[in-house]
């Protein structure tokens, strides 16, 4: 199947080739033909002449409904950008002097937003002398990022940008879908301790009706 320029397409008069391979509106190959001759049938269907492949020799053109062509092409766009999914960038940020306790509770946070599939923006600012020691900087990136990689990959590596170093993590696959998995069988349990307390009622309820026949 020939697949249609995404170029803006010459149409109807603008086509002055001498010569055009031409396909009908119903799909089938009318052959090649001077472009006043295409364009003439074109006109009798009163439809439009539309080059769709200028790079072929001859180029070719198709018979079509071209306002009808840019519309659904429009809808197409428009659905495809509706399903496209939204990446949120999620930003931590370290410190050259940050103890224990606080670069475990970041490494949490980067968790946090791969499970949701966020990138993560993992940034330290440098201030007065802390810029004579950029490599404790990388040292600490490579570290946080060690730290991470079980749910995370480096897309961009430690970088220094004045008096920031920046570094970008993604999502693995699996730490979305370990996510999903967590959230189902949560629900299951949920649903499991309904139906048990459901069956422990039914249960009581069928208790005090024996009582009350004897």
């Amino acid at each position: 199947m020939l697949k249609i320029s995404s170029k803006e397409l010459q149409i109807n008069e603008s086509i002055r080739d001498a010569e055009i391979r031409v396909i009908g509106s119903d799909g089938s190959q009318l052959g090649i033909m001077s472009s006043s001759k295409a364009l003439s049938i074109a006109n009798n269907e009163n439809l439009d002449l539309v080059k769709i492949a200028p790079q072929a020799v001859p180029p070719v053109c198709k018979i079509m409904n071209y306002g009808k062509y840019k519309f659904e092409q429009a809808k197409k766009e428009k659905e495809a950008k509706k399903n496209q999914k939204v990446v949120d960038i999620k930003e931590i940020r370290l410190s050259v002097n940050i103890d224990t306790h606080d670069f475990e509770t970041k490494v949490g946070h980067a968790m946090r937003f791969a499970n949701s599939g966020d990138k993560i923006k993992v940034s330290i600012r440098f201030k007065g002398r802390e810029m004579g020691h950029p490599e404790i900087g990388y040292d600490i990136m490579e570290k946080f990022a060690k730290a991470c990689s079980e749910f995370t990959n480096v897309e961009k590596a430690a970088k220094l940008d004045g008096r920031s170093m920046l570094m970008f993590l993604t999502a693995k696959a699996q730490s979305a879908t370990k996510n999903k998995a967590q959230k189902t069988e949560k629900n299951s349990e949920v649903e499991n301790n309904k139906q048990a307390i459901q069956n422990k009622s039914q249960e009581q309820n069928s208790a005090i009706q024996n009582n009350e026949g004897e």
